[in-house]
């Protein structure tokens, strides 16, 4: 491509334009690439079967050898869940991380049997050299510990990536550095890449420690088991809970995986204490239940995690008790409100006392900033430029709003989608004609790129529309159907009360092999022929195009 023969520096993403999550951004200048961030995405249910979505790493697989380093922002999944896919489709240098997201990124890479020798662990501190590109780091406040943003100084100008923050001024971790964020705009910044999750909420966000407070007065006033659902990374609201049980002598039984891994690694770094007040389900269930707090997975609705198999009373070890009191310390993420419903609805229904985040309940606060605390990072930083990312694209349209409101001309801000490229030479930035390969990649339990849009197509059509199979046998020694065609359906229709129907398919089904076997047998033009009259037929008479699967039995007999 002629860009990447200019001297200037390319600004690209590859994941986290027009959606919130799979973040992966890029900073390229002559041959050195360094990439923040390699994020995924859970899908949603229009992507049946999906596990993961991941970015398109093809741009990077062509340029492996520019490659310098990762830089990782923190320890969530939308910015370190790609990493192993990463890093099996591409050979990286060095991957620099906070403590936290190391700790994380090791147990992602041991769970999938993955080696990797060059995980290094950085501080607000550290400065990375290359030939070109200079990166510095400064600590900001999230929900979860050892966050940062990224100065990146190149030649031609000075970028600078948040990540996710928020501005916490009583925060239950460490205070975001206001004062290195100011040096570093006083210094001068090219670009601002700002975090735009909550650019469409007003004011200040809820400070964690208000969180505390309310959960403290749950627990004081509730003399009945607790269980609490909440984000397995949001470390902060573990933290705390962990120390709210302490202080009203209750002990903790952890249901979920994630939940189980991110407890761990964070009593090792020494995130969270008072490690003896963890027990197993089983012992909790001996205990009375005001001495008992359930923490577990599950704040989504999702309907294998722990909170639902207890709502739904299918779970093994917990069962729902009138007494109990069910905190959803969690907002919703967009698509999930349904589910999350029914969920609350079930435990209604067998009579449980159920807190969830209103104007009345603080009991959970996002760990990105409002529209007042993105403001404050635009007037700290003070950009030449700016390019809202991390979110859906009014998000971004709003945020670009924002960063005008602060004095950045419009003609100096960029709503961008993940492909774009900037050209930044001499302190100037232009938005270049040009675009790089960047799109889903789609993960189905191991397998990278094996599920294509035809085969998601596929899986849709079968999701809403179910599949016919036709069976035929043909003697090809003379030319002839033997007997009737076997019609079975999956998802398509109830066959003991539409026998009339798969009766007329049947039909259909000779007629359209009877037609193409007179002279000679050619089985594509067959199954051609029967899925034609077959899904015109089906569609007129039904208004729906299942898939119809012909599969035809060469028998020759004597």
């Amino acid at each position: 491509m002629k860009l990447f023969e200019s001297e200037a520096t390319k600004i690209f993403a590859l994941g986290g334009l027009g959606e919130v999550g799979k973040n992966m951004y890029c900073v390229m200048h002559n041959n050195e690439i360094i990439i923040t961030d390699v994020g995924i995405t859970f899908p949603q249910g229009e992507l049946p079967g999906v596990d993961y979505v991941i970015p398109d790493f093809t741009f990077l697989k062509k340029n492996e050898s520019k490659i310098k380093a990762l830089f990782i922002t923190h320890g969530h999944e939308d910015h370190i869940g790609g990493i192993p896919f990463l890093l099996q489709n591409i050979e990286i240098p060095k991957i620099y991380a906070p403590n936290q997201a190391v700790g994380l990124i090791k147990r992602k890479l041991e769970d999938r049997n993955i080696r990797y020798d060059n995980l290094i662990t950085y501080n607000e501190d550290t400065i990375v050299k290359f030939k070109y590109i200079e990166v510095s780091f400064f600590m900001t406040t999230h929900s979860i510990p050892d966050s940062h943003g990224i100065c990146i100084k190149t030649p031609n100008g000075t970028v600078v990536t948040t990540g996710d923050f928020k501005f916490d001024l009583t925060p239950i971790g460490p205070m975001a550095n206001l004062h290195k964020m100011a040096k570093i705009g006083s210094e001068g910044v090219t670009l601002l890449l700002s975090d735009s999750t909550n650019a469409l909420n007003s004011g200040f966000s809820t400070s964690e420690s208000k969180v505390d407070e309310t959960l403290g007065e749950i627990f004081k006033s509730h003399h009945g088991r607790i269980i609490i659902a909440t984000f397995a990374s949001n470390i902060y609201r573990l933290k705390h809970i962990v120390d709210t049980c302490k202080k009203n002598d209750r002990k903790i039984a952890i249901f979920g995986r994630s939940m189980e891994n991110n407890i761990e690694i964070s009593i090792q770094d020494g995130y969270i204490k008072h490690k003896e007040i963890f027990i197993t389900p089983e012992e909790s269930n001996s205990l009375p239940p005001e001495k008992v707090c359930l923490l577990c997975t599950g704040t989504q609705g999702e309907p294998l995690a722990a909170l639902s198999r207890i709502a739904n009373g299918t779970h093994k070890q917990i069962k729902l008790k009138e007494d109990d009191l069910v905190v959803f310390s969690s907002s919703a993420i967009p698509g999930n409100a349904i589910s999350i419903s029914r969920t609350i609805n079930k435990l209604y229904l067998k009579g449980v006392k159920v807190y969830t985040n209103t104007s009345l309940n603080d009991v959970h606060t996002s760990g990105h900033g409002n529209q007042e605390e993105l403001k404050l990072m635009i007037r700290l930083i003070n950009p030449k430029y700016f390019m809202p990312f991390h979110g859906e694209h009014r998000m971004l349209k709003a945020h670009t709003d924002l960063g005008v409101a602060c004095g950045i001309p419009r003609e100096n801000t960029f709503v961008l989608e993940n492909g774009d490229v900037l050209l930044m030479k001499n302190g100037k930035i232009t938005k270049s004609d040009e675009k790089i390969q960047a799109g889903d990649v789609y993960v189905d339990g191991n397998r990278i790129g094996n599920v294509g849009n035809a085969v998601m197509k596929d899986r849709k059509t079968m999701a809403s529309d179910g599949i016919v199979v036709v069976i035929a046998n043909i003697d090809t020694n003379k030319n002839i159907l033997l007997g009737n065609p076997n019609i079975t359906t999956r998802g398509f229709v109830l066959v003991n009360e539409n026998i009339e129907l798969l009766k007329q398919l049947e039909e259909i089904t000779k007629h359209a092999i009877n037609k193409r076997i007179k002279n000679h047998v050619n089985y594509n033009e067959i199954k051609s022929e029967i899925i034609t009259e077959l899904t015109d037929f089906i569609n007129e008479k039904t208004g729906r195009k299942p898939i119809i699967l012909p599969v035809i039995m060469d028998i020759k007999r004597n």
